[in-house]
């Protein structure tokens, strides 16, 4: 409470400094005697801080009043759950992505699983489908001839099914089995009311007939990283792009209602798509208009904060910026389709809210004049503010200090200022236009699906065609500091440094979107998520059985933690049980890879289910999570470590270290029994290095040395040298005897720890 009493404190003192700043800008700073360009570029100047700052008082204004806008959560009687359609749209995306979704949505929980009806709608009538649909037990709406895209195929799916309640997910959105469970009770409000704590059915005269709830919206999540996070290095220091929106500004809109339905990961009211006619046809954006209708009609749209489903972020810049683009174009037509700005169905601060998402698609334009305003005066001498250093200072400084905090508080570390100016960077070019023709009418009527398919990575060349934009502005920045600073000295400096702290701010920015376009290769196919469950490793030739916790697992693979290195044969399949409180899939293995981690071991594996339901199960184990990818910033990074790890990961080779076998060090002197002997430096079951070698030993001599606990171990001199020629190698010739004694944890334990108790394999 003390916390949130704070930030209030700040956004008011923000609003009031930053009203003060621009009343100022605007009547005491525009060049009026500088020549018609100069004032031009003032008037855009100003009127690009102007909409800046006002959608960010919208937000301000949302966030003060957020605590009373959240709905409670009623506890409700199993029988009082309603029957619930789930819609699962598709187009053309490919069955294996289907596959998860199809078998997420049947894991839901929900009182009465017989009233869940789970229906795939395909606008392309696609045989593959059909039939994934019957391996599912599911039901199959075809639609052929994509009329109308996604709005038609939802219409249809609409007029052939009857449930009170429609849950809707995009082919790629898996949700989590508490998704129903989450989101339904909510519809139950107006037939339920907490009295002393507990939840009972309402009288007659208690219930209210105003409280229409149209749909409720969870967040839209991501299991893999998406290109901010992948392309510059950063899924361990920043949350997906699309969180900002999801969890706080969407979150936000609770408090004026206007809660953009984002078109999947959704519950709707069957009676709010009726009284609104269905799905609206005339947009590219049939989601967000969907919301606008409800919301005319008198309904309630909420966004909640708890993620309940997550799908797959575009990874090809091209598909991103497309996607953006119609983002923007169908935004701005639901806004003017339903006149939302002005519509007098809808209340002020909604009307007022809807403003802001207008303007908010000028942002990109608003950066653009950000970066050129310094430029223009440094390199070219334009005057576009008339004002003095100490006004700057008095006017400008506070203003913006509170701002920047303020922008903190608001964003509750999923977003801070510098990565917002970053994103706008990255997207100013290709958005501009866009934005503009749409504002004025000129339409873009093709819905498109968003590709999300994964790059291998692009060439330099194709990938510098996008960034130059930002090169061009980069090159204008960096001449405009040389010839600004150039015969500047002291004070002189001093009295230069607000414009030169503009040109590389937004110089760093731009070196971000050239970062960003660069790209990096991605070398999976499939996407690592971290997971800690118990597996339960058994390889059936030598009967050998260990405990250990996956690290994290992944379609193709997983990998789990031991705390000591255990015997696993490389390239012969094992089997391992995975196992998670609701889970548990039979898959076989090989080791493809080992490294020690910490005081334990990491062994990687590629895997396979064994069969049809344990391949259900596993993708469960997979994807029915809290996904591992942050939630919040980091703190602690600054643009320069930002700047500094982008550099180094580029130039910086990783280095290829995939052994199969994990290599333990020793320092442990042995005598062999012909006498001759040596320090054994390293293991990996299969091979010894040693050094010191003397006696009777030579290339392809074998020797016997026993351990403290009397196993016999038999060696072989390869005449090998390991890589710095300081070290021979010394093969293990007897080692698939040792394991089928089973001796080979002893064996490692008289090697590594010979004062040590004898420990044993689990098993």
């Amino acid at each position: 409470m003390q916390n949130e009493k704070r930030q209030h404190i700040f956004f008011v003192i923000t609003m009031i400094l930053m009203s003060i700043y621009l009343l100022w800008r605007m009547f005491f700073t525009l060049p009026w005697g500088e020549g018609v360009l100069n004032v031009i570029f003032g008037m855009l100047l100003i009127v690009a801080e102007t909409v800046t700052v006002l959608t960010t008082f919208e937000l301000f204004f949302q966030k003060m009043q957020k605590e009373r806008t959240q709905l409670d959560f009623p506890i409700v009687p199993p029988d009082f759950y309603p029957h619930v359609d789930v819609f699962i749209a598709t187009h053309n995306e490919p069955v294996d992505l289907l596959y998860k979704t199809v078998n997420a949505c049947t894991f839901m929980d929900y009182p009465d699983k017989q009233k869940v009806h789970i229906y795939l709608c395909d606008d392309g009538a696609r045989p593959e489908v059909e039939e994934l649909a019957k391996q599912f037990g599911v039901g199959y709406l075809g639609f052929p001839g994509n009329k109308h895209a996604k709005s038609g195929n939802l219409n249809n799916a609409l007029s052939k099914t009857s449930s009170p309640l429609i849950a809707t997910f995009d082919a790629d959105m898996i949700p989590q089995h508490t998704f129903l469970m989450k989101t339904v009770p909510y519809f139950l409000l107006s037939t339920f009311i907490e009295e002393n704590g507990r939840w009972r059915l309402r009288r007659e005269d208690e219930i209210d007939k105003k409280f229409k709830l149209g749909l409720v919206q969870t967040p839209q999540s991501f299991y893999n990283p998406d290109l901010f996070q992948f392309n510059l290095y950063a899924e361990q220091g920043i949350p997906n792009e699309q969180d900002f929106f999801s969890r706080e500004v969407n979150i936000l809109r609770n408090a004026s209602n206007a809660v953009a339905y984002t078109g999947s990961n959704t519950i709707i009211s069957r009676q709010g798509m009726e009284d609104i006619g269905g799905f609206p046809l005339n947009t590219i954006t049939e989601d967000f208009e969907t919301s606008i209708r409800l919301q005319q009609e008198g309904y309630i749209t909420y966004a909640t904060q708890e993620v309940q489903a997550a799908g797959q972020t575009t990874t090809t810049v091209p598909s991103m910026i497309k996607q953006r683009i119609r983002w923007a174009r169908g935004i701005i037509q639901s806004l003017q389709n339903t006149r939302a700005p002005i519509s007098e169905k809808l209340p002020f601060w909604t009307r007022v809210t809807y403003l802001s998402s207008f303007l908010y698609w000028w942002s990109f334009f608003n950066r653009l004049i950000f970066i050129l305003a310094p430029i223009l005066f440094a390199l070219f001498d334009f005057k576009i503010v008339n004002t003095t250093f100490w006004q700057i200072l008095i006017f400008w400084l506070p203003s913006y200090f509170f701002y920047s905090v303020s922008m903190r508080y608001l964003s509750s570390n999923i977003r801070n200022q510098r990565w917002s100016q970053v994103i706008d960077t990255i997207f100013m070019p290709y958005l501009i236009w866009p934005v503009l023709l749409e504002t004025l009418g000129i339409r873009e009527k093709k819905f498109k699906v968003t590709n999300k398919s994964r790059a291998n990575g692009r060439k330099w060349m194709s990938a510098l065609l996008y960034a130059l934009p930002h090169i061009f502005l980069l090159l204008l920045s960096i001449a405009a500091v040389i010839r600004y600073v150039n015969g500047k000295y002291g004070i002189a400096l001093f009295f230069s440094s607000i414009i030169i702290f503009w040109l590389i701010h937004n110089m760093i920015a731009l070196c971000y979107a050239l970062f960003f376009m660069i790209g990096r290769r991605a070398y999976r196919e499939t996407e690592r998520i971290r997971a800690q469950e118990d597996v339960m490793i058994h390889d059936q030739d030598t009967n050998l059985r260990y405990q250990a916790k996956t690290v994290d697992v992944s379609e193709q693979g997983i990998a789990f933690y031991v705390p000591y290195p255990i015997y696993l044969p490389e390239q012969k399949t094992i089997s391992l049980v995975v196992k998670s409180e609701r889970y548990e899939a039979n898959l076989q293995a090989v080791i493809v890879y080992v490294k020690q981690d910490g005081e334990g071991w990491r062994y990687s594996a590629t895997v396979q289910p064994m069969d049809e339901t344990d391949n259900r199960q596993y993708m469960q184990i997979i994807y029915d999570r809290k996904h591992s990818l942050p939630e919040k910033m980091n703190l602690w990074d600054t643009a320069y470590d930002d700047m500094l790890r982008n550099v180094k990961k580029r130039i910086v080779q990783p280095r290829s270290d995939q052994r199969k076998m994990p290599r333990l060090s020793l320092q442990l002197p042995v005598h062999f029994t012909n006498h001759a002997g040596c320090t054994l430096r390293s293991f990996n079951y299969r091979f010894f290095s040693a050094t010191g070698l003397h006696g009777d030993i030579t290339a392809g001599e074998v020797v016997t040395f026993y351990t403290k606990s009397n196993i016999e171990v038999i060696l072989q001199h390869t005449g090998k040298t390991t890589a710095n020629r300081r070290e021979v190698l010394l093969s293990v010739e007897n080692i698939d005897d040792i394991v089928e004694r089973g001796l080979i944890d002893q064996l490692l334990s008289d090697l590594t720890h010979p004062h040590a108790e004898r420990f044993t394999r689990e098993g």
